[in-house]
C-alpha cells in the first residue's frame, strides 16, 4: 500500500512508535506493538495466577456458542470473573501474614516477661478496653466460651452461676443462679442459644435465660461440643457413652460407649469435626458418629490426658497430661513432634487461628508462638514461651482464644481474666462465614442458610475431601473388596451334601459335558468324593444284608 493511501490505523500507530522511540531510544530496535503484546502476555500471566487461585475453574469455551447473544452474555460473564480474580490477587498485597507480634531489641530481652499492663499502655485506648479482670469470688472455678464471631461470652460457674455478656460494650445478657452443679457451658450455632452440662442432664436455654429443652438421655454430661456445619452437640460423660444430638431437630443422631471409663478431656478438629477424647489410661481416641469403634488410636502419655488443642487447619495437636509434659502431634502421621516438661500438670489447651498456643497449668498461662511453623520447618524446639500470666494463686480452670481478636481469656477460681497477646488473632474474616459486625436481620438470613446447608453426620471422616469425588472402582472390585474376610465357597463340600444316590447333585456335575475332558483339582476331588461315597454305600449295604440274614438280604437297599 502507498503512503497516499494509507488508514488512520496506520497513521496513529506510526505516531504512537515515534513517540514512544523518541521517549525510550531502545525501544527503536523492537517492534511496534512489542509493549504492547508483553503487556497482554502479562496481563494475561497474571489472570491465569488468579483463576488457580480464586477462580471458579476452566473458562467458558464462548467461540463454539452459535448464539451472538448468548455468546456475548457469556462472554461478558467471564470478563467479571476474570476482574472480580484479578482484583482478589491484587488485594493479598493488603493481608498481613507475620506482623503484629512482639518483636524484642536485643538478644537479652525476653517477651514473656511483658507484663499486661506494659502491653495496655503501648496499644491503643479502643483495644486497651478489651484486657479486663470479672471478680467472681465464692462461685467459681468457672468455664468460658466465645461465640464463633466473637461478640459473645458465656461464664459457667461450678456452682450454679451462669451469665452472658458482649463483651466489648460490657453489656450483660442474661444471669443465672441455677443452684446445682455445672460442669460445662457451649454456645450453639449463634449467640440465641446455649447449652448446659448441669448435675444430672444438659438443658438449652435461650439468650434472655429462659429454659428452652432438657436432653435427659445426656446424663452426667462433663464435656461439650458443638459441630456448627451439622448441628449436632456432642457430649461425653461420666459413663463414657459419646452422644450426637441433633439441634434442628432434637433426634439423637449416635450414642457410642468408649469402654475407656469416665474420660478427662475432650475437644473438636475444626478441620474434620472428629471428636477427640482423652482417657485415664493416656490414650487419645478419635470418634466419628458413623463408627462404633475409635478411627485412631493414640498412646500420649504415661496418666491421664488432662486437655488438648487442634490447630483450624487439622494438622496439629497440642496434649497436655497428668504427667507434667506437653506434647506436640503431628495429627498426619499420628506420632509426637516435640516434647515439653511443664511444672505443674496442665489443665487446658487452646490454639488460635495464627497458630499461637495457650497451655494453662496451675496458676499459670504459657503462650507458646511458633510451635506447629518449627515442628515443620527445621525440626527446632521453641526455647521459651512467647508470653506468659499468672502466678497470683487463682487455679486455672479454661483458656479459650477469641476469634478474630489478639484476646485470650482464662476463667479461673476466682472469676475471669480478658488478656491482650498481640498477633495471635486472624485478622482477614469472612464476613459470609462469621461477621463480628453483624445485624440483627444478617443474623437471621445466616441461620437460615446454615440450616439449608447443613450437612449430614454421614460426611464427618477423617478425610472431608472424599465429598464430590468420584468412586472409579467397579462393581466386582467393590464387591470383591467387600467379600475379603467371608470364607471362599468350597464346592465340592456344597455338591457332597445335596442328595444321595445315581441322580446325586456329585454325579450330575461329573456328567456335565463340559466337565469330562476337564481335569484339574476340583474334578480329582470331585472324583475321590464319589468313590468315598461308593465306599460309603456299599458298606452300608453290606451291613445290612447281614442285618436282615440269608431270608431277607433281598430288601437291603442304598441309602438314598
Amino acid at each position: 500500500m502507498s503512503d497516499d493511501t494509507e488508514t488512520p490505523t496506520t497513521l496513529s500507530r506510526r505516531a504512537s512508535s515515534k513517540s514512544s522511540t523518541r521517549k525510550h531510544p531502545t525501544a527503536a530496535l523492537a517492534p511496534p506493538d512489542a509493549a504492547s503484546s508483553a503487556e497482554a502476555i502479562a496481563l494475561q500471566r497474571r489472570a491465569l495466577e488468579a483463576s488457580a487461585t480464586y477462580g471458579r475453574g476452566a473458562p467458558i469455551r464462548t467461540r463454539s456458542v452459535k448464539d451472538r447473544k448468548l455468546r456475548s452474555n457469556l462472554r461478558a460473564l467471564e470478563a467479571k470473573y476474570r476482574n472480580a480474580s484479578l482484583k482478589a490477587k491484587d488485594a493479598e498485597i493488603l493481608n498481613e501474614h507475620d506482623s503484629g507480634f512482639i518483636q524484642p531489641e536485643g538478644e537479652l530481652e525476653r517477651t514473656y516477661k511483658v507484663r499486661q499492663e506494659d502491653v495496655r499502655e503501648a496499644v491503643g485506648v479502643e483495644t486497651a478496653k478489651k484486657g479486663f479482670e470479672l471478680r467472681l469470688e465464692g462461685l467459681g472455678p468457672y468455664v468460658s466460651d466465645y461465640t464463633r464471631n466473637g461478640r459473645e461470652l458465656l461464664l459457667a460457674g461450678r456452682k450454679g452461676h451462669v451469665a452472658t455478656m458482649d463483651w466489648r460494650d460490657g453489656k450483660l445478657g442474661c444471669e443465672l443462679h441455677l443452684g446445682e452443679t455445672v460442669r460445662d457451658a457451649k454456645w450453639l450455632h449463634n449467640n440465641q442459644y446455649f447449652a448446659v452440662a448441669q448435675k444430672k442432664s444438659v438443658y438449652i436455654y435461650g439468650r434472655d435465660g429462659v429454659e428452652l429443652h432438657n436432653l435427659q438421655k445426656h446424663v452426667e454430661v462433663r464435656h461439650m461440643e458443638f459441630l456448627p456445619y451439622f448441628y449436632l452437640l456432642a457430649t461425653v460423660g461420666n459413663a463414657g457413652y459419646l452422644k450426637y444430638t441433633d439441634t434442628s431437630t432434637g433426634a439423637t443422631v449416635a450414642e457410642t460407649p468408649t469402654h475407656l471409663g469416665q474420660p478427662t478431656s475432650m475437644t473438636q478438629n475444626p478441620y474434620n469435626s472428629i471428636i477427640n477424647i482423652g482417657h485415664q489410661n493416656g490414650t487419645v481416641t478419635l470418634w466419628s458418629p458413623n463408627t462404633t469403634e475409635p478411627l485412631v488410636k493414640i498412646l500420649a502419655h504415661r496418666g491421664p490426658v488432662r486437655a488438648m488443642g487442634i490447630d483450624r487447619e487439622g494438622r496439629y495437636m497440642v496434649s497436655a497430661g497428668a504427667d507434667s509434659r506437653m506434647a506436640v502431634w503431628d495429627l498426619r502421621m499420628y506420632k509426637a513432634v516435640h516434647n515439653y516438661f511443664l511444672r505443674r500438670p496442665g489443665s487446658s489447651v487452646a490454639i488460635s487461628d495464627r497458630g499461637s498456643a495457650a497451655v494453662g497449668w496451675g496458676t499459670q498461662v504459657s503462650v507458646w508462638r511458633g510451635l506447629f511453623d518449627k515442628a515443620a520447618a527445621d525440626q527446632e524446639k521453641a526455647q521459651a514461651p512467647y508470653m506468659a500470666w499468672g502466678g497470683e494463686g487463682r487455679a486455672i480452670e479454661r483458656v479459650r482464644w477469641c476469634p478474630l481478636e489478639d484476646v485470650l481469656g482464662v476463667s479461673h477460681d476466682q472469676g475471669f481474666s480478658s488478656l491482650l497477646v498481640p498477633g495471635a488473632g486472624e485478622p482477614n474474616y469472612d464476613a459470609l462465614e462469621v461477621n463480628p459486625y453483624e445485624t440483627v436481620k444478617q443474623r437471621q438470613e445466616a441461620e437460615v442458610r446454615t440450616l439449608l446447608h447443613k450437612l449430614q453426620p454421614e460426611m464427618i471422616s477423617l478425610d472431608p475431601n472424599f465429598i464430590g469425588n468420584i468412586d472409579l472402582a467397579s462393581h466386582e472390585t467393590r464387591m470383591r473388596e467387600r467379600n475379603l474376610d467371608r470364607k471362599p465357597e468350597d464346592i465340592v463340600e456344597k455338591l457332597k451334601n445335596r442328595g444321595r444316590g445315581k441322580n446325586s447333585a456329585l454325579r450330575k456335575h461329573l456328567r456335565k459335558r463340559g466337565q469330562r475332558n476337564v481335569v484339574d483339582e476340583t474334578r480329582m476331588r470331585l472324583e475321590a468324593a464319589k468313590k468315598a461315597q461308593n465306599s460309603r454305600d456299599m458298606t452300608s449295604l453290606k451291613r445290612q444284608r447281614e442285618e436282615y440274614g440269608p431270608a431277607l438280604a433281598r430288601f437291603a437297599r442304598k441309602a438314598p
